[in-house]
Parts: C-alpha cells; structure tokens; sequence
C-alpha cells in the first residue's frame, strides 16, 4: 500500500494530535501515526499552564467539559519537609494524559484526519518529498513530516541524533492515587536525587509524578523500597503518599529521559514537543511549550504549503522562533535543577524566598510564556 498525504505526523502525544487539529482546520490532509491505542496512560506532570488556553480555544477545543481541575497555586518544599508558597502569574489546569489524548485523537478523526496505529521504522527525503515506512511495512508518501514521538523512541536511534549517544541519569515515575490534595494547588517537592510533583487531575484523581537520578534509585529493590527509603524522607511526600491509595496497578516508568540539546530538524522532519527539547518538569511547563511549539510549526507548514515560503525558510524560521520562544526557558530550567538538587543551596535558595516571597513569582515567569 502506498498512501499520499501532504502532511505526516509521527507520533500521536499532545503536541502532534494538536498539530493535526490545527492543519486539519486549515483544510490540509494529514495522516498521524502512533503506536500506542488510545486512552493511554504516560509518564508526565499533567499540569498545563493557561498560556496556551486561548489557542486551544481558537482550535475549537473545549477542554473544560473534560472538567480539569483549575490551579492557581504552588507550594515548594525542600528535602527536610520545610515549604514556601505562591500564587501562579497564569494559572494553569490538571489533566490527565489519559483522558486529553483520547479527546484530541476523537477530534482529529471527527475533522476529517487519519491515525494509523503502528510504529514508523524509518523516514527518508528525497526530491522534495518524504517516504514512510511503519511495521507493518505500508509505505506513505508526504510532503511535510512533523516528529513527535516524544522524549525518547526508537526512530531518534535511526535517526542517527545526537542526544542518543549518551546515556542519561534520569528515570520518571508516575501514578495516580485517591486522597485528600487541595484542587487548586501544584507541589514542587525535593528528594535526595530528585524532585515530585503532585496535582489533582480530573475525576479527584491526584497525579504524583517524580524524576530521579537512576544512580540513587538503583541502590534499593523496587519503587516501593525507594519510596520509603527516599521520598519518605521529605515530610510533605510523605504525608500524602502515606494517605492516599494508589489506583493503577504499579507506578510507570521511563528512563534515559534526556535534557540534552536536540536538533529542531532532522532529515528535514520538523520536531515538535519533546522532540525537539525537554525542559525539566519541575518548571511545570512541558505540556504547554509542546503545544506552543505546535502552533509554531503549523504556521510555516501553512505558508510553505501555500508556497509563500520555501523549505529551507520554513526550517530556518522555525528554528529561530523555537529557540526565541523556548531557550533561556530550557536553560533556565536546567540552572534550576542543579540548584534543587543540591540541599545546601536548596535550603539558603528557600530561607531568602521566605524573606522575599515576591521572587518566587518571577522565577516561575522564567520558565513561562505570554498566552497565545
């Protein structure tokens, strides 16, 4: 079988599932491909900031009858328990991944796209225009290729990109519980080795998300040994996890998630989300750069499909606008990290926020952006 389309999407998470919806409202024919059925469970913060809510608005989208719970405070705590709060500048609200990305995938076939279920094995460009072959060896032609498959998958390898020659220290967790945990409300919680988040999504269910370095988490058994051996140690986490009931059968997981610089385009594919950079979840704001960076691509794919542009435009402008939009927040991001992981620092960092409460704001906005 040999399909043509104008534009592909590989990978059917948050930032291409809005991508197709917007192309698709721009009357282009796209085709996503996901491996994965829908609804899906995915290792992920679920807090979306409200930057992005007058986009999806524009989109058609209706988030609230998905009754995401509305946040509009934080609360940080350090590896000793000791906690500082704030209100957020934007807001922002609590979904689950399960519930969103059935949602989307519903809109994109009611608007008229296609989603094939099965995994790419390999993209190739040539005289102007792409081939794509999935597992089950069914060949798609396209003009446009738009990656977003993620944080880490199997096409980066063939691809040959740079961030999978090195191996990454991280491991994320995730699972949702039942329990008492404010609606409004997104905690920030440090570990020896890592950082928690926790937040209510819909259906008053708390999402418990935390990363850890894989070199502190390998000393013990399993994710229940870690988490009374390790997480236990800050009091807040301890607190909550001791008093809620865990509804999945057992945490997931994913490794080698990496926070290292990734090329926007590879092999002329335009990457979206995670694809083309990570930023760490304690900044909070993962889910709305995937889908600013959506947006960003969908506008040059428009013009270059309309020919007002050519493809090395299309590329070099969303390049420059993906690093003006998203760099200093990744780098900022990463200058966080450190710092958090590190208790000392940490707990000077949290006794001048308690002095000068008006700075924690600004360094949220750091890694924020203005709505769409």
């Amino acid at each position: 079988m040999n399909t043509t389309n104008e534009i592909s999407i590989i990978g059917g998470g948050l930032a291409g599932l809005t991508a197709a919806i917007d192309l698709l409202n721009r009357n282009f024919k796209v085709v996503v491909f996901e491996k994965n059925e829908y609804p899906k469970h995915k290792v992920c913060g679920e807090f979306i900031s409200n930057e992005v809510l007058p986009y999806l608005e524009k989109l058609g989208l209706q988030i609230e009858s998905l009754q995401p719970t509305q946040i509009n405070k934080t609360e940080l705590s350090t590896h000793s328990g000791k906690i500082i709060e704030a209100k957020l500048p934007l807001g922002g609200f609590g979904i689950s991944r399960y519930k969103l990305d059935a949602y989307l995938a519903e809109k994109v076939i009611e608007r008229g796209g296609t989603i094939v279920f099965d995994t790419v094995t390999a993209v190739a460009f040539s005289e102007n225009n792409f081939s794509i072959v999935t597992q089950s060896n069914e060949v798609f032609q396209s003009k446009v290729v738009l990656g977003a498959f993620g944080k880490r998958s199997n096409l980066d390898k063939e691809l040959k990109r740079g961030f999978m020659q090195q191996k990454s220290p991280w491991l994320g967790v995730k699972a949702h519980y039942k329990g008492n945990f404010p609606n409004d409300l997104v905690g920030l919680h440090n570990f020896y080795g890592g950082y928690c988040g926790i937040s209510k999504v819909e259906n008053n269910t708390i999402n418990i998300c935390y990363l850890v370095q894989f070199e502190s988490f390998k000393k013990y058994k399993n994710i229940t040994d870690f988490q009374e051996n390790v997480l236990y140690q800050n009091k807040k986490i301890k607190k909550i996890l001791k008093e809620a009931t865990l509804v999945f059968d057992k945490p997931i997981t994913i490794s080698q998630i990496s926070f290292e610089d990734k090329s926007k385009i590879e092999n002329h594919i335009i990457m979206l989300g995670d694809s083309a950079g990570l930023i760490h979840p304690l900044c909070g704001n993962g889910m709305a750069m995937a889908i600013h960076s959506a947006k960003i691509a969908c506008d040059l794919v428009s013009d270059f499909l309309q020919n007002k542009i050519t493809r090395p435009d299309m590329e070099t402008r969303y390049v420059e606008i993906w690093d003006k939009m998203f760099k200093r927040r990744l780098q900022f991001g990463k200058f966080l990290s450190k710092l958090l992981l590190n208790p000392y620092i940490t707990q000077v960092t949290l006794n001048v926020l308690i002095v000068f409460p008006f700075i924690l704001p600004i360094i949220i906005k750091k890694t924020h952006g203005r709505p769409l």
